[in-house]
């Protein structure tokens, strides 16, 4: 049985970039294009109204700073994963955006191409990023991880985790996303609906302790359930 395709709302202010966005968006059958607004005012009236499953947020905007429009719609529809589209890169703008309820940062430079891809993931359970915005947390992260103390004389015996375990429709699915499937592409494969290749991928997500693809495809291989 054909899914539910995903609901997708955006506020940009530029009309290229955001009929550009908005083309991407209606090409992909598993996407549904709802809402184009052109400021902040414009999509929080429509945005209190109306149920939406990915919202997609550009920080630049003329009437209200884009955080506070993420803060303010986290508030709303907890359940809507808020993505950001922007030109800015810096550490400042990311860790506001993650801060107020963002669950993924793209980088407007190169967005186009995986935009729809990038949808799904975040709907899925993902935390898509641009490479930079990934360096950038990655750093913050090693920065404020504390120092490692030192070794003691008689260290203690290794404790082995066991590693985690994935069904075999998940390991199918795993083996694909990491070959670079789309996820109607999966489904196609599978036959079975986007929404159950998505259900599948969130599952991967958890059980590996991940938040994207990359991410998983690399754990996957670390632990041997990937070549």
């Amino acid at each position: 049985m054909a899914s539910e395709p995903v609901s997708v709302a955006l506020v940009e202010d530029d009309a290229g970039m955001r009929a550009r966005l908005t083309r991407v968006i209606c090409a992909e059958p598993s996407l549904r294009f709802v809402m184009g607004a052109a400021n902040a005012g414009e999509l929080l009236a429509w945005f209190s109204e109306n149920q939406v499953d990915v919202l997609l947020v550009d920080l630049g905007l003329p009437d209200l700073p884009g955080r506070e429009v993420i803060r303010r719609c986290s508030r709303m529809q907890p359940a809507c994963a808020v993505m950001v589209i922007t030109m800015f890169g810096d550490e400042a703008n990311m860790l506001d955006a993650f801060a107020a309820g963002a669950r993924g940062y793209l980088l407007k430079d190169g967005t186009e191409h995986d935009l729809a891809t990038h949808v799904l993931s975040l709907h899925a359970g993902g935390s898509p990023m641009s490479p930079l915005i990934a360096r950038q947390l990655l750093a913050r992260w090693q920065a404020d991880k504390p120092a490692r103390p030192a070794a003691p004389s008689a260290p203690a015996p290794a404790v082995h985790e066991t590693p985690p375990t994935l069904s075999r429709r998940e390991l199918e699915v795993l083996d694909l996303v990491a070959r670079g499937f789309t996820y109607p592409e999966i489904a196609g494969r599978m036959a079975v609906s986007v929404t159950t290749v998505q259900t599948h991928v969130r599952n991967i997500y958890g059980k590996l302790d991940v938040h994207n693809r990359t991410e998983a495809v690399y754990e996957a291989r670390q632990i041997g359930l990937l070549p």
